[in-house]
């Protein structure tokens, strides 16, 4: 299975440019410009290594190295211009697994996420192999080996390839917003050109699980800003 990679940096000619040279190498790439963006990202997908410049616009990239470690102890490689060696050994010593300074080789760079990866293959392992059987939500049970949704009163309802992948998306990150290009990255649904198809895909979902699609209870939209699931989600 494809690493999965996220980069978190402010500089979109740099989040592009790694973007574009890991995925021609053969890696699954998302990126973030904050950390609040990262913090999106990884309520919806399972990443395997965060490449994280030290300064964003909303958190201390250090500060975010050390929750990373504590809460998910994901393989790190601090990207910054910072040249300072303080910073440097603060950043490894935060828990990083390797460090890179802006500029920086793109061939090197590549190198320097293979070596983690294989150092931290165990780790990757363990984590992808906690997985979920089914979700339970709201009266419902989702069914991920299977894909069947079952609702209340042993009520199957079938789902299509998009709209499983949709409700997946929102039983992983319960009662978070999610914005349309969220669910539409996190849902695979790059086959569709405009932003509002995600809401035609929604709306499809609601008449399946919703008692009234037009005045929704389960998922729920957040004017301006996205949709979020309204429920409380139980993972056996």
């Amino acid at each position: 299975m494809e690493a999965h990679i996220l980069v978190v940096d402010d500089d979109v000619a740099i989040r592009e440019l790694i973007r574009e040279y890991l995925t021609e190498n053969d890696f699954q790439v998302s990126v973030a410009e904050t950390g609040a963006d990262m913090d999106r990202v990884l309520g919806v997908e399972i990443v395997d290594l965060v490449i994280l410049d030290l300064k964003l616009p909303d958190e201390d990239g250090l500060a975010i190295a050390r929750r990373l470690r504590e809460s998910l102890d994901l393989p790190i490689i601090i990207l910054t211009g910072r040249k300072e060696e303080a910073d440097r050994i603060m950043g490894l010593e935060l828990g990083a697994d390797d460090y890179v300074t802006k500029p920086f080789s793109n061939r090197e760079l590549l190198a320097r996420v293979r070596a983690v990866l294989r150092r931290t293959e165990g780790k990757r392992a363990s984590r992808r192999g906690e997985t979920v059987r089914a979700y339970r939500f709201a009266g419902w049970e989702l069914n991920t080996g299977t894909r069947k949704l079952k609702g209340p009163e042993n009520k199957n309802v079938e789902l299509t390839n998009s709209e499983y992948a949709l409700l997946v998306a929102f039983l992983r990150a319960p009662q978070r917003i999610l914005t349309r290009d969220q669910l539409l990255e996190s849902s695979r649904l790059h086959d569709d050109i405009y932003d509002r198809s995600i809401d035609v895909q929604i709306l499809r979902l609601r008449r399946k699980i919703e008692e009234s699609p037009n005045q929704p209870t389960l998922i729920r939209t957040e004017r301006g800003a996205g949709y979020y699931l309204n429920s409380t989600v139980e993972t056996v």
